[in-house]
């Protein structure tokens, strides 16, 4: 960016606690005394989308220069790389621009490595309906469903908390807010263990995915494989 006349700062990673937000069920319980269901992440998220140097400096710039910018790190649409997603449909990424050319220089083969990383990290739709059918998911969520009931928290499934989540706690402060999502989440995490739930859903996905992963072990193994080989250059970097 640097060499195309820019400024650039790298906006933060997640952190190992931030990644467990979205998950099925919550079932760690010390994990959910002290996030409840990640309101501070996506609060700290907020504040990095508008305080961060890099969103301010680009919000600084012309709207010549913020399009230049654009172009620079994202690259166009002339020429880009596309593949076929094994679920349908297809996406496609520009083959140009500085986040490309660093991509290629740590994977080695930008497009080998997109090819692959959009085929292993797409196959959700093909297994996720499966799991959702399975009986020892069904009756596992029934379970866990009994004791949120009996805990006073009568939800049918995680997925009926994440749809009322905001409804839950509207008119509510942050501090209100963050205390009842708390409460929420550190039930929802008992029962979860309890019951199984979580342990349950996440042996599910790992047999269903690694049943879909068998037409795939190409994409797969390079994957794997150009991870650990972009782990080692950024390492040396």
């Amino acid at each position: 960016m640097q060499r195309q006349g820019f400024r650039y700062w790298a906006l933060p990673v997640l952190s190992v606690p931030a990644r467990k937000v979205g998950a099925y069920v919550v079932d760690d319980i010390a994990w959910a005394r002290q996030y409840g269901y990640g309101r501070s992440f996506d609060n700290a998220a907020q504040k990095a989308n508008r305080d961060h140097p890099d969103i301010t400096y680009v919000k600084a710039l012309s709207k010549k220069e913020r399009v230049r910018y654009s172009r620079a790190l994202n690259g166009t649409f002339t020429d880009p790389i596309t593949t076929e997603l094994p679920s349908g449909g297809s996406v496609r990424t520009p083959r140009g621009g500085c986040y490309a050319e660093a991509r290629e220089q740590l994977y080695g083969d930008y497009a080998t490595w997109f090819h692959a990383k959009k085929t292993v990290t797409s196959l959700t739709p093909l297994y996720v309906p499966r799991i959702l059918k399975d009986k020892r998911l069904t009756n596992s969520v029934a379970a866990w469903s009994r004791c949120m009931k009996a805990a006073g928290r009568p939800f049918e499934s995680p997925d009926a908390i994440r749809r009322e989540r905001e409804n839950l706690i509207r008119g509510m402060t942050e501090e209100q807010a963050l205390r009842s999502e708390t409460a929420l989440a550190v039930t929802e995490a008992e029962c979860a263990r309890r019951t199984s739930l979580g342990k349950t859903a996440r042996a599910l996905e790992a047999e269903y995915r690694d049943k879909v992963a068998r037409d795939y072990a190409e994409e797969f193994t390079a994957y794997r494989q150009m991870r650990l080989s972009a782990l080692t250059r950024a390492r040396s970097l």
